[in-house]
């Protein structure tokens, strides 16, 4: 979840043309605003948080072979380690540009082998099919040859307008999960990512919610037998949800469609981020103790309580979200907008949640791949960090 400084400043504009520079809405917004160096002295405060009881909840994080290779690391080498862990639940992406290339060609290796050792570790699988949008900057992975043009901006993608690429959709759904049903360890498939929502803010298509729901029914007669995680993005400031809601006002947002349309709801949670840079230093957004998404994410707890769903933190931020697309690695420092601290800080925050509403099912952290470029780095803070939380949870 990255996005560079032009394409944030385009929500601002976004949202200035929706909703009004209203002066009513000045004084919220500025509670969350911190202006602040970027780069920022690493310190041990990590080592001396309390960490709070996960119970039933599962804990685990997400692999990203795509994040891998951009941070050119060794992919078996990296998993393999972070396997070692002690936590219970990955989460893995089928990404369809790669694993048909070409026409008639399909690769299947690359995942087999993740699946293959995870199972072998002894972890359960959540399975990302796809098929258009997977996690994983830039999150959009349709293979050229069934898209010869970009999605139009400012349209839905409606299953009428492109009757063949959602033939090819369900088809890689129907593969992937052909292939992958008998395997013990998949617990629960995850269809989209963030399905309904526009990619980040670099484009403004949206998928129409026939659409997935066309998807979901080709993945439900795949495999009637487990359960379909969907996610979307949590708003933890009043700027990023007045902009949510200008841009999904139409259809709903990724996770009004999960609470339709799946068994599992993910949040996917990230409370700081860098909107721009002002001189030397850089304004960000910190919405984590905002009430507007403790609304929200009230509302889902009951939600998913009362209609037999469950609820899990799909994405938990714990790795830095700067104006960049690629996390920075500042030798020796952190980023202001994820130091080792907030690790602990953001699982503790949704482990409260999980107390006082109904208990989560699962908690995966982002940025795993990050930890490991870090250690190899000489700063094991992030990944040590996460064992602290593992260890004592």
């Amino acid at each position: 979840m990255q996005k560079t400084e032009k394409t944030l400043q385009k929500t601002l504009r976004t949202i200035a043309t929706g909703v009004g520079a209203a002066s009513f809405l000045t004084l919220p917004i500025a509670l969350e605003v911190r202006l602040k160096q970027a780069i920022q002295p690493l310190t041990d405060a990590w080592q001396h948080l309390p960490i709070e009881p996960r119970r039933s909840t599962s804990l685990g994080i997400s692999f990203r072979t795509p994040q891998v290779d951009v941070l050119e690391l060794d992919a078996r080498t990296t998993l393999q380690t972070l396997l070692t862990y002690p936590f219970q639940l990955i989460r893995l992406g089928a990404y369809w540009n790669r694993m048909e290339p070409e026409p008639g060609i399909f690769h299947a290796d690359e995942l087999d082998w993740q699946v293959d050792a995870a199972e072998r570790a002894g972890k359960h699988i959540i399975l990302c099919v796809g098929p258009l949008k997977t996690f994983s900057y830039p999150e959009f992975f349709v293979p050229a040859h069934h898209l010869r043009r970009p999605f139009p901006e400012h349209t839905l993608i409606k299953p009428s307008a492109y009757p063949s690429l959602l033939t090819a959709a369900t088809a890689f759904i129907a593969r992937l999960v052909e292939r992958y049903k008998h395997r013990q360890g998949i617990v629960a498939w995850q269809l989209e990512h963030e399905a309904v929502d526009p990619l980040g803010v670099e484009h403004t298509w949206r998928l129409d919610a026939a659409f997935v729901e066309k998807e979901v029914e080709a993945l439900r007669k795949a495999d009637p037998t487990r359960p379909i995680m969907m996610n979307g993005f949590l708003p933890t400031s009043l700027l990023v949800r007045l902009s949510q809601w200008w841009q999904t006002r139409d259809q709903g947002d990724s996770l009004a469609a999960a609470q339709r349309m799946a068994d599992i709801v993910g949040i996917d949670y990230y409370p700081r981020h860098a909107l721009m840079t002002v001189g030397t230093k850089t304004l960000y957004l910190d919405g984590s103790k905002s009430p507007w998404q403790q609304r929200r994410r009230k509302q889902l707890f009951a939600w998913t309580h009362t209609h037999g769903q469950k609820l899990m933190i799909a994405e938990g931020q714990a790795e830095p979200w700067e104006r960049v697309t690629i996390p920075p690695n500042p030798d020796k420092q952190g980023m202001y907008s994820c130091l080792p601290e907030q690790v602990i800080n953001n699982y503790n925050t949704c482990m409260r949640w999980s107390q006082q509403e109904t208990s989560l099912y699962a908690y995966l952290f982002w940025g795993a791949e990050y930890w490991m470029l870090r250690k190899q780095c000489s700063d094991s803070s992030y990944m040590q960090a996460f064992a602290r939380i593992l260890e004592n949870a």
